[in-house]
């Protein structure tokens, strides 16, 4: 597949809180041997209705046919696709960078400047909470690599359409 006919795509369904489901929308990808990015999974206001929220990289034409059959899955109640529409995305990581005394002040000032906080102080670490778009985050894990990061965990992203003005 060319390069420049591949792009992201922010998926969000909302779908039963039941078992199986998951695993069901997850076969439609792998069938089509599409990799999922990133996947978060969690309940609404509604407990019985879950948000799924996942990216995937790929051919709109194949996301669209993708769309199609997560529709007509009977537990997928609704399919959103953030291509193209104004929205607000997130994601939180957790990390631990080598905190070497001659990095501590350094680490603290990207702390700050990144508006993420310190969770946790070891003898020899860090636990920073950082939460952000992906380029924010990829702009605080590029300053930090150079320090140590010993550990990450990341969230996946979340989104939420902006509302109409």
């Amino acid at each position: 597949m060319d390069d420049e006919h591949r792009e992201k795509h922010i998926l969000s369904l909302m779908v039963d809180n039941q078992p199986g489901v998951l695993s069901r929308i997850a076969g439609l990808f792998s069938g089509r041997g599409f990799n999922i990015e990133s996947l978060c999974v969690a309940e609404t206001t509604d407990p019985n209705i879950s948000r799924i929220t996942l990216v995937t990289i790929g051919d709109m034409n194949i996301v669209e046919q993708i769309k199609k059959q997560l529709n007509k899955l009977i537990n997928v109640l609704k399919v959103f696709d953030f291509t193209g529409v104004a929205h607000v995305e997130r994601e939180l990581v957790l990390l631990k960078i080598r905190a070497k005394p001659e990095y501590r002040a350094e680490i603290l000032r990207l702390v700050d400047i990144f508006r993420s906080r310190v969770v946790d102080v070891g003898t020899d670490y860090y636990m920073v909470e950082v939460t952000g778009d992906q380029g924010k985050i990829k702009a605080f894990l590029n300053l930090l690599e150079p320090m140590g990061i010993k550990e990450i965990a990341r969230t996946g992203l979340i989104a939420l359409p902006r509302e109409k003005q």
